[in-house]
């Protein structure tokens, strides 16, 4: 059986000593959430200084104000991490939630060519897995598979946009895929992540679905791009191929959106650039058995990291307490899990893991959206907290 257990070692950043990060935890003995940043093996809490998550994005130089703030020790890391996996958590010990708290939680979506071609094919499918096998072959003949070089909005991209108007093969897809602008949604609400070691959701309504491993964009309200964590953004496939008008409900359902383990802000060590350069790995651990593993180079992407960003937050949309933006997954499993022709989906109690060595992992339980734990803490809750704490 796959093992949900955390280790320090594999949490944190191959560089941990160098990271600025930060994370929150739950504090029962507050009764609320804290903002937390590893020093020395220890969690400390620096909510006093930082309230939210939000307000510590929001400084001007994150990772030297989270490296100048006082703190209380709360609890080593290895014990935190112990009691977070919610099988045998003690509910009278700290553990570690998502991340974010009051960023806006968006998403960019077919920013790779092999997802992209994915995406078509869940579309021509209609939610039926067994006639992807057919269908990729048709449309990776007649398009290929290696769009890396092709610019979005480019007169090369227009051009083949009429080549395959004229051939009947256009998609709604392809158009954010390699049109001039990029598909943006929400992918969940402010306050509804849930961090490693949670089980995140599956809608039993879906037969066909994945994990998507990205890295998350840390955006503050200006713009700047202050920082990165990893995420899955859990994906239905035959809910969304039978039409991209559910797209809400192939993303957006309870704890379907996976973040952490901490943010790693900006700083002379670690730039966007870094992130433009990382390769996401993945691993699913099935309790049948069943392994499979994967990797995500952001270097394939088709939108620049900046450029999303740009399309999300500007002039023509603000968001006061920032965003999280998922930036898209070249990783589509098409692996058969059952039988021949079926593709991959998930089953209950699959154990995926999302890493970056830049960035720690990501591990997670695959669960019914209806028996993982229900969203019921959110901002209002969180103001009332904050208040009774004396640090608003």
């Amino acid at each position: 059986m796959p093992n949900l257990a955390l280790s320090v070692t594999a949490t944190l950043p191959v560089d941990a000593d160098a990271a600025a990060l930060a994370g929150r935890v739950w504090r029962p003995d507050l009764g609320g959430p804290a903002v937390v940043t590893p020093r020395g093996g220890e969690l400390v809490d620096v909510t006093a200084r930082f309230p939210t998550a939000r307000d510590l994005c929001e400084a001007a130089d994150p990772a030297a104000a989270l490296r100048q703030a006082p703190g209380e020790a709360i609890g080593t890391l290895a014990d935190i991490l112990a009691n977070t996996p919610v099988d045998g958590r003690d509910s009278e010990r700290p553990w570690l939630i998502s991340p974010l708290d009051l960023q806006a939680v968006k998403a960019a979506g077919v920013t790779f060519a092999v997802s992209m071609l994915e995406r078509v094919i869940e579309e021509k499918a209609r939610g039926n897995p067994a006639a992807a096998a057919t269908i990729r072959s048709e449309i990776g003949n007649l398009i290929g598979d290696d769009l890396s070089k092709l610019k979005p909005g480019s007169a090369e991209a227009m051009h083949l946009k009429q080549v395959l108007i004229g051939q009947g093969a256009w998609s709604q897809y392809l158009e954010v895929g390699i049109g001039p602008d990029a598909e943006i949604f929400t992918k969940a609400p402010p306050m509804s992540t849930v961090g490693t070691g949670a089980d995140a959701g599956l809608h039993p309504a879906s037969h066909w679905n994945n994990p998507e491993p990205e890295i998350v964009l840390i955006v503050a309200s200006t713009g700047a791009i202050v920082g990165a964590t990893l995420g899955n953004d859990v994906n239905l496939r035959d809910v969304e191929g039978r039409s991209a008008l559910l797209l809400g409900k192939a993303k957006d359902n309870n704890a379907a959106a996976a973040v952490g383990p901490f943010i790693r802000f900006f700083d002379a060590g670690f730039t966007l650039d870094h992130i433009r350069r990382t390769t996401v790995a993945l691993t699913v651990e099935g309790e049948d058995g069943f392994r499979l593993e994967g990797a995500s180079s952001i270097a394939r992407i088709s939108r620049d990291p900046a450029d999303l960003a740009r399309q999300m937050i500007g002039p023509h949309h603000q968001y006061p307490d920032g965003a999280a933006l998922y930036l898209g997954t070249m990783f589509a499993p098409t692996e058969d899990r059952d039988a021949p022709g079926g593709g991959f989906t998930h089953k209950y109690g699959d154990i995926v893991t999302i890493a970056a060595p830049e960035l720690g992992s990501l591990v997670n339980r695959m669960r019914r959206t209806d028996e993982c734990a229900p969203w019921t803490y959110g901002a209002s809750h969180l103001m009332r907290h904050l208040a009774k704490r004396g640090v608003l």
